[in-house]
């Protein structure tokens, strides 16, 4: 606890969330320990963008909150005061260089993500942050405060409650009444770690993540810690995820990449997503930037439920003894998250209107004569679409282009601007970007990023219910969240 006027703070989770958190704070003059679960910082940042590491993107700030999925307002406080360029200066100062790249987005001069986690690594020994690793805090010291708030009720140690990742209130019963009253239900006192080893603080900044990539340790078994205090938890979803699509014809398309397509997906009349840019056929459905994007929408109001996930949702043991340096990340037709089905169209031809292009067709299949539809499509789609448009479009191949009725013609256009696929899902965990959901914004905050139900205890990065787009808009909301949180706790 407090000591000479100097607060302790203990932070859990050194990913990017977690580690600018333990700077912030430290910068402030408080005496932080950092507890991290792996052997090493940032190990889901050393894979981010491909190990380039997409760090921030360079948007003016006002712009940036159109980027964000879920509850961009949370984030306005700390945005605005931490934002891409305090982020740049940041890193530049601490000895990683930055470059910024089309759309925005920011990336080390080296790409290598290893120099953005070296940077932070850096600025935590210089700032004297105690770091702990490979060391898993398993719950919260927590006291129960009266309906006065004068005093606190000692916890009772439930050793099964332990060893499940959370502490019981040994007055719990008999209190709910005025416990209603209160603003806050708890103060946290510090934590517990699986090796019953407590350690005291003033305030407690957990940083755990969310459950994308488990692999790199994000297994969510804190959210059943803070349901305990009674915090509730938005549905998880993969988010930023490519969406399964069940069709043989797709399939045969796997490793086609499209640019400068747009795209609109649709439930019912219900438009979900638009956009423009990329995508890439795969052996279960269809991935890229354009569809990653399309996920996040798509997911969170259409998605269903992990078979990864238990009831507290956290990775269940079944699944997480598979992920391990030998995994590809799961790359399996059967890893999928079934959800409700939506219609996607893909406009092949975005910048010609439907009406020149077929003036375009018509000129065409008059000239070719008595050229095969197989043959003569090499010139209106790329690569393996040539081998299965004409079922796409219901057209025998071996038809001479000069016997194509009017029908034939208006499949073909229909399906240059429109072809369609149908959704019936994403992928799952292993290869979400990041989670969707988490610890409900209405608990906390959103100035200091404490809960507004245990005093002391505050949130940061990819475990609260805000989630972005691609473009580096991700890492900025963990390093402005991670600072937020850090300079409130400190205070």
């Amino acid at each position: 606890m407090e000591c000479d006027g100097v607060r302790n703070v203990i932070v859990i989770g050194a990913g990017p969330a977690g580690m600018m958190a333990a700077i912030a704070a430290s910068d402030k003059g408080a005496a932080v320990t950092l507890f991290e679960s792996n052997e090493k910082a940032g190990k889901k940042l050393f894979i981010t963008g491909k190990g380039r590491c997409n760090l921030t993107n360079d948007c003016p700030t006002e712009e940036f909150f159109s980027h964000v999925v879920n509850n961009p307002k949370f984030l306005y406080s700390s945005i605005y005061a931490f934002d891409h360029d305090e982020v740049k200066k940041f890193f530049e100062k601490n000895g990683c260089p930055l470059k910024t790249e089309r759309a925005d987005r920011v990336f080390p001069v080296s790409d290598r993500s290893a120099d953005v986690i070296s940077a932070l690594e850096r600025k935590l020994k210089k700032n004297g942050v105690k770091f702990v690793k490979n060391c898993r805090v398993a719950g919260l010291l927590r006291e129960a405060v009266d309906f006065e708030g004068l005093h606190s009720t000692d916890l009772a140690r439930n050793e099964t409650d332990i060893q499940s990742g959370f502490l019981t209130d040994a007055n719990e019963s008999g209190k709910k009444e005025k416990k209603k009253k209160l603003q806050y239900k708890y103060r946290v006192m510090g934590v517990l770690l699986e090796s019953g080893e407590k350690f005291y603080s003033d305030a407690v900044i957990v940083a755990t993540g969310g459950v994308s990539y488990p692999v790199t340790g994000s297994d969510g078994i804190f959210f059943r810690t803070l349901t305990t205090l009674g915090h509730s938890i938005k549905p998880l979803r993969p988010a930023l995820v490519p969406l399964v699509i069940k069709d043989e014809n797709c399939r045969k398309m796997q490793g086609l990449a499209l640019k400068n397509v747009s795209i609109e997906l649709k439930n019912g009349k219900k438009i979900i997503s638009e956009g423009f840019g990329e995508l890439l056929f795969t052996h279960f459905g269809i991935s890229g930037p354009l569809i990653l994007t399309a996920s996040s929408e798509y997911s969170r109001k259409y998605g269903g439920v992990s078979r990864m996930l238990d009831e507290n949702n956290a990775i269940r043991k079944d699944y997480s003894k598979k992920f391990d340096k030998s995994n590809d990340f799961g790359h399996n037709e059967n890893i999928c998250v079934s959800g409700e089905t939506a219609d996607l169209y893909i406009d092949l031809k975005p910048a010609v209107k439907e009406e020149d292009l077929e003036k375009r067709i018509i000129k065409e299949l008059e000239a070719n004569g008595n050229k095969l539809f197989k043959n003569y499509i090499a010139t209106l789609v790329p690569g393996k679409m040539r081998e299965v448009f004409p079922d796409i479009a219901g057209i025998d191949p071996e038809k001479p282009v000069n016997k194509i009725t009017r029908e034939e013609r208006q499949a073909i256009i229909r399906n240059l601007k429109g072809m369609h696929f149908v959704v019936s899902g994403t992928r799952d965990f292993n290869e979400a970007i990041i989670t969707s959901g988490g610890v409900n914004v209405k608990e906390v905050d959103p100035h200091t990023l404490e809960s507004k139900l245990t005093k002391g205890l505050y949130f940061a990065g990819e475990m609260l219910d805000v989630d972005a787009y691609t473009g580096g808009f991700n890492l900025q909301i963990a390093w402005s969240t991670g600072h937020a949180a850090g300079v409130a706790a400190a205070e």
